[in-house]
């Protein structure tokens, strides 16, 4: 009979695993590229591919008119850009649209999730009652609350004079509250993602944690305030991200519910790019403006992470 020595190699026709750093085994797997060759040959057609040349296409008088990419304007376009009053101001509505809608939609997920997590029974139809409008296209939900918020005949009448505002001025009319109505429709519409991103990181914490904290005297309030709170960091986090980027792209609901009027109170950034490439026939200005709003968006999301990595840290040193 033949023994093996343990430092043998294995030949049974297949590769071996190799060890890398830290000791952790590090496979070849050829077949897995083959697999990703689709995705990525689709991903670089329609995403890589269209943003290299809209930042090529920023440095030139780029038009809709004229073929090919134009005369050269180096940093014309972007300088252009930051001396338009309009840039702005659309800037500014779009940082308003977030602010508005981010902190309830964080919040009021949060909540419904936590509710339906600890009810006993029904936990089907609320998640089908949350998340079904989010399955809804932006068109559908534009025209539902557009006829909510219709002056005097809409649903948001009886609110509205509860609220002793008058019924009769539409909340879309005025500039005022053109953008409230928009966040709010957005609010009702995009709550349902969070809500499920929360409902399964709740859903990972043990039971047993939270009968500790009861045998320990902890209430209600206490447990998810010392248990619910700090496991669901990393989701909160991860929620706040997504928020963010998804309302600095607002462009949809405003479009369809207002076009950014009454006057220029609820145009955002994505619909002044609209308007310079397609009204104006401008794409390289709509370019600068869209790299611009790139890189704000960037930085956004990169102090977002970083203030969330820092406040993380605190508490586990805590």
């Amino acid at each position: 009979m033949t023994t093996m020595s343990p430092t043998a190699p294995v030949t049974d026709g297949t590769a071996a695993p190799r060890a890398g750093q830290g000791g952790k085994v590090q496979r070849r797997t050829p077949q897995a590229w083959l697999f990703l060759a689709p995705f990525a040959l689709v991903y670089a057609a329609f995403m890589v591919g269209p943003m290299i040349w809209m930042l090529v296409a920023s440095f030139f008088n780029t038009s809709t008119v004229h073929e090919g990419l134009g005369s050269f304007a180096g940093f014309g376009n972007y300088v252009e850009m930051f001396g338009r009053d309009d840039f702005w101001s659309s800037l500014w509505h779009t940082l308003q649209f977030t602010l508005y809608t981010v902190p309830p939609l964080v919040v009021l997920s949060f909540v419904l999730a936590v509710l339906t997590n600890r009810a006993s029974r029904g936990q089907w139809f609320f998640r089908l009652a949350f998340f079904l409008p989010f399955i809804l296209p932006s068109a559908t939900i534009s025209l539902i609350w557009v006829f909510i918020f219709t002056p005097s005949s809409g649903l948001w009448s009886l609110p509205a004079t509860l609220l002793g505002m008058d019924p009769g001025s539409g909340i879309l009319a005025s500039p005022d509250t053109a953008m409230i109505g928009i966040a709010i429709a957005t609010i009702w519409w995009t709550i349902g993602f969070n809500f499920v991103l929360y409902l399964a990181g709740l859903q990972e914490i043990p039971r047993e944690l939270y009968e500790a904290a009861a045998v320990d005297g902890a209430t209600p309030w206490q447990q998810i305030r010392r248990v619910t709170v700090p496991l669901l960091n990393r989701t909160t986090g991860l929620v706040i991200l997504l928020q963010i980027i998804s309302s600095l792209k607002i462009f949809d609901q405003v479009y369809l519910m207002t076009s950014g009027g009454p006057g220029i109170s609820t145009q955002v950034s994505l619909g002044l790019i609209t308007d310079t490439a397609f009204t104006d026939n401008r794409v390289g200005a709509a370019s600068a403006a869209s790299v611009l709003l790139f890189l704000i968006i960037l930085v956004i999301a990169i102090a977002q992470q970083i203030v969330s990595r820092v406040g993380t840290k605190r508490e586990e040193a805590s």
